[in-house]
């Protein structure tokens, strides 16, 4: 049960927790760049996804036999060889997501977000943890490209994966595919991460019953818990 419980923390860690973009800062170049459109940025993630799961798991099967003065270059070929199949398989079966990808595509093999990966967990852990992690970071990463590329897509231009939602109803907002659209809305997203992951909250107060040292406290003067012997103590 213990070890369920751990393997279910690695997948679902990525998607809130420490999700990749919102949390951790990594990845931000291509996420602001493709999230014009819905359709760009499901693409981008997916591809990555496949990138992070298959390299992580290749990584770890291998952790134990490559070199740690030659990891870096080792991770780069097995990156670049992923990244390699998926642009044959998008150019193969949608040339159209190629061409809107353009140069964010093949640089999936220096994206923070898989070397980080690779580094801090696939390098450490067994293959099942190392995939699971890889396949919720890639989770975490497309589910924040497509909330950004809806938002962006749907004030930028009035419509959702092309088809027409604002139409008639409000003038299109083009600020929102421009740069600074793409900071605003990520900037949201951020906030919102935060604040579900539980960061910013306030600290617990808790009182200092059972402590021993009253007479040395700074608070002691306000302290309802003072005893008269450590008043006379603080005194002298």
């Amino acid at each position: 049960m213990a070890k369920k419980n751990s393997l279910a923390q690695e997948f679902t860690k990525g998607i809130i927790k420490e999700n990749p973009v919102l949390r951790l800062v990594l990845g931000c170049c291509s996420t602001l760049a493709i999230t014009t459109a819905a359709t760009n940025a499901i693409g981008m993630g997916i591809a990555t996804t496949f990138v992070l799961v298959c390299s992580n798991a290749v990584i770890s099967l291998l952790r134990k036999v490559i070199p740690d003065k030659v990891r870096i270059p080792c991770y780069i070929v097995v990156i670049a060889g992923f990244v390699t199949i998926v642009q044959m398989l998008v150019e193969a079966f949608s040339p159209a997501l190629k061409a809107a990808l353009g140069i964010y595509l093949p640089l999936i093999v220096v994206n923070c977000i898989i070397f980080g990966r690779a580094e801090m967990f696939a390098s450490k852990n067994k293959v099942l943890p190392s995939i699971l992690d890889g396949l919720g970071m890639g989770i975490g990463f497309t589910a924040t490209l497509l909330a950004m590329g809806i938002i962006r897509e749907l004030f930028g231009s009035g419509t959702v994966f092309g088809l027409p939602i604002l139409s008639g109803f409000m003038p299109p907002v083009i600020i929102f595919l421009l740069p600074p659209g793409g900071f605003f809305v990520f900037g949201i997203l951020v906030a919102i991460a935060n604040r579900l992951s539980g960061e910013g909250k306030a600290p617990e107060e808790i009182g200092c019953s059972g402590f021993t040292g009253c007479a040395e406290c700074a608070l002691s003067k306000n302290c309802s818990l003072i005893t008269e012997k450590d008043k006379e103590a603080e005194t002298k």
